[in-house]
Order: structure tokens, then C-alpha cells, then sequence
């Protein structure tokens, strides 16, 4: 017996590819499609809208292709209201619950449309009350609690894969994705440097993902200007970034090199676990700065300028510093709530802690990867950002290039 179901499409869904993608992903996975109406958008901010009935041999396969369809922006026509059902445990979802992409997403409860509050991909949807008001909000899976009402199937959800801008993009050009180490690096900084201002005017966020190559090839101190100058809002990092950072303020060297001379002076290989005695010593960075024992560098531009900081710390890690977030989900859910802030993210020279801040961001956050291996930026921006730049360079140029753009 055959399974049908009606589907509808609108929006740019012929230039930004989404009614090609939707036709591939039928055939792909066994199904048909009869496409019962289809008005084309002619003008520059004119719409199109498709209405098709896909069918598949049983209701399984249609299930699987009305889901498939759904992540690329397809609504089941009716419409209907998403199904809801009480998580039976905590940190247990019901069977079938709706896993979220990054993208904009509503879900219609009680007839009414409503978009889910911090988009995150790879999440349970949660319905609740706050002061007689209904709310949709994204929940991983380990902070869901009995009784949470789960949007389960794909019913009554509404998905808005990013279109491409009517307007030229600019260095943020939509699904840019390309990464050559041939671009233009000058003009593609101003235009980084233009946008992190037209951030700070506005009052947005600007997080930075760092790397421990920030110190080891001199790009310490540009950073550490751009934070002083307020082009920072957020820092995310690894106990490894603040440990060579706060050790080049107190040994003039990272991983024991000295970053002037590139010499290695005698201990120098102990220097990091030396700057870790000092800081626990202390009490914590804050405190090394506050007693003068900490007086340049990144991190304590951080303290000094009240910009807030996660150090998500690993299974690696000497010491750790008493800053340093031991707790894999704790330091998840800080990640987290930096990445969900964010209006223009940094990644500089780091996969693991960029792929990290990267699961929490959705597609329409703009995204600016520099890495001196080809295959960590395309890793990075293969992540879902609709809007990203990636810059295969040396980030101890790029740092200086970009703070003078923003500071001269």
C-alpha cells in the first residue's frame, strides 16, 4: 500500500538550492514526487512556493523522506501541530524525538507558530510554560528532566535553511565554504576588521576560539590589544592557551622557546608547569593579576577589562589552572552559553575547541576560521555556518595584520 503526504516549499528555494536538494533527497531514498503546484519567483525579493505529494512504498521509508525534507526547509502542508510527549526519566527522551539542525526553527503549538529559542543542532526541542507564556527551547539530551513535554516526529516544525541574500554578501558571502590559501589575505582582514566594528556599534558580541599557536608565533600581543581596545567580548580556550599566555609574561617564553629569539634558554622546557605553580599559588589568574604577579598578556587583558572567559580543560592537561573547567559537561554548558551570545566568532588556530563552540552556534552566526592547516579550516566551516570566512594563514600574521586594520 502506497503512503502519501503533501509538502510545501517557500521562500528562495530555487537559487539558494533547497527544491533541487528536497527532489534529490525523494528519489535518493526510494520515494516519488508530483509536484501539484509551483509559482515562480521573477523579481529580485519575489518568492517562490512549491506544493508536491510525495509518496513511498510504506509509511517507514515516507517517514524517513518527510524527515529528510523537513531538515531542508520542507513543511508538511496542513498544517498541524507538533506532537508532544513526557520524557519517561531524566536525561531519557521519548522514541522518535525531533534531533534539531542549527538552522531557524519554529514549531506550531496550539495553532500558533513559535520560533525555538537558542538554535543549537543535535538537540531535543522542550515545550514549557514561563508566567502563562509558551516557550520551544533547544535541550541536550543530558539536561532533560522527567515530564519535559519533547516535540517527537516531524510534524508541526518549521525549518529556515539560510537563503542566499538578495544583495552581494560581501567577504560573508552565503555557504562561502571555499578556502584557498591564494586569497587575497589584506582585503579580506578589512573586511574582518569592518564587520567586528560594525559589531561593536551595535552592541553585538565578538567571541574568540583560541589556540596555544597564538603565543607560540608571536600573535599574543595583537590579540591581547584587540581585548584591551573592546573588539572582544568573550574568549574561549583550553588550559593550554592561558598557561603559554600567562607563561611568555612570566619566562618571556611558550613551551620553554623564547618567541623573540626563538632560543631555548636553560629550564626552559619547565617553564609551563613553573607559570602553573605560580597561578595556583596565587589563587587563579584574577588573583596574579590583582597581586601584580601576571602583568601582560591576553588573559590579563581579560581580568583587566572584565571580558569573560571559559577554559575548558582535557584528559592532556598539566596542572590544571585553578581556572580551568575540569568538568566535561560543565564547561559544555559554559561553551554554551558564550556561543549563544555571540554575533561574530573568531576561530583562531584551534579544531578542537573551534569544533566545540561550533555544535552550539547556529547556521546564521558569522563564523571567521584561521588556521595554518587547509584541512582544520574546511573541517571548521564544513560545521554548518551559512555565513564564514576561512583564511589558510600563519595566525602570529594575521593577528598583527587585523589589529593594525582595527587600531591604526
Amino acid at each position: 500500500m502506497t503512503a502519501r503526504r503533501t509538502v510545501e516549499l517557500e521562500g528562495h528555494i530555487i537559487d539558494s538550492g533547497t527544491m533541487a536538494r528536497c527532489f534529490g533527497a525523494v528519489m535518493d531514498l526510494g520515494g516519488e514526487f508530483d509536484v501539484e503546484a509551483f509559482e515562480v519567483g521573477r523579481h529580485t525579493h519575489e518568492e517562490s512556493y512549491c506544493r508536491m505529494t510525495v509518496s513511498a512504498d510504506d509509511e517507514d521509508t515516507l517517514r524517513e523522506i518527510l524527515h529528510e525534507l523537513n531538515q531542508n526547509g520542507a513543511t508538511v502542508a496542513g498544517p498541524e501541530d507538533a506532537t508532544l510527549e513526557p520524557a519517561p526519566d531524566d536525561r531519557v527522551v521519548p522514541v522518535d524525538f525531533y534531533s534539531t539542525t542549527n538552522h531557524p526553527t519554529d514549531v506550531r503549538v496550539d495553532g500558533e507558530w513559535l520560533p525555538v529559542e537558542d538554535v543549537e543542532m543535535d538537540c531535543a526541542l522542550v515545550v514549557e510554560e514561563d508566567g502563562g507564556e509558551t516557550r520551544v527551547r533547544t535541550r541536550v539530551l543530558n539536561a532533560v528532566e522527567e515530564g519535559d513535554l519533547v516535540v517527537v516526529g516531524d510534524t508541526g516544525i518549521r525549518v529556515q535553511p539560510p537563503e542566499r541574500p538578495r544583495g552581494k554578501g560581501g567577504a560573508f558571502g552565503f555557504m562561502q565554504g571555499g578556502v584557498s590559501s591564494e586569497r587575497p589575505s589584506a582585503s579580506l582582514i578589512a573586511e574582518i576588521a569592518d564587520e567586528m566594528r560594525e559589531v561593536r556599534e551595535r552592541g553585538g558580541n565578538v567571541l574568540a576560539v583560541c589556540g596555544p599557536a597564538i603565543v607560540h608565533s608571536g600573535g599574543r600581543e595583537a590579540l591581547a590589544d584587540l581585548v584591551r581596545a573592546g573588539y572582544v567580548d568573550a574568549l574561549s580556550a583550553g588550559n593550554g592557551f592561558a598557561v603559554h599566555d600567562v607563561e611568555r609574561d612570566l619566562y618571556g617564553t611558550s613551551l620553554g622557546v623564547d618567541t623573540e629569539t626563538l632560543e631555548h634558554p636553560r629550564k626552559g622546557h619547565k617553564h609551563h608547569i613553573y607559570t602553573i605553580s605560580e597561578i595556583v599559588r596565587a589563587g587563579g589568574i584574577e588573583a596574579a593579576v590583582a597581586d601584580g604577579r601576571v602583568e601582560s598578556g591576553v588573559m590579563y587583558e581579560c581580568v583587566e577589562n572584565d571580558v569573560d572567559y571559559v577554559l575548558a580543560g582535557s584528559i592532556r592537561d598539566d596542572g590544571p589552572l585553578p581556572d580551568t573547567i575540569t568538568d566535561a559537561i560543565e564547561a559544555q554548558d559554559a561553551i554554551r552559553e558564550q556561543a549563544h551570545e555571540a554575533d561574530l566568532v573568531l576561530m583562531l588556530s584551534t579544531l578542537l575547541h573551534s569544533v566545540a563552540v561550533g555544535n552550539c552556534l547556529p547556521s546564521t552566526t558569522k563564523t571567521v576560521c584561521v588556521d595554518i592547516n587547509p584541512a582544520t579550516v574546511t573541517q571548521l566551516l564544513d560545521r554548518g555556518s551559512a555565513h564564514a570566512i576561512g583564511m589558510v594563514t600563519d595566525i602570529g600574521a594575521f593577528l598583527p595584520l587585523l589589529a593594525d586594520e582595527l587600531l591604526d
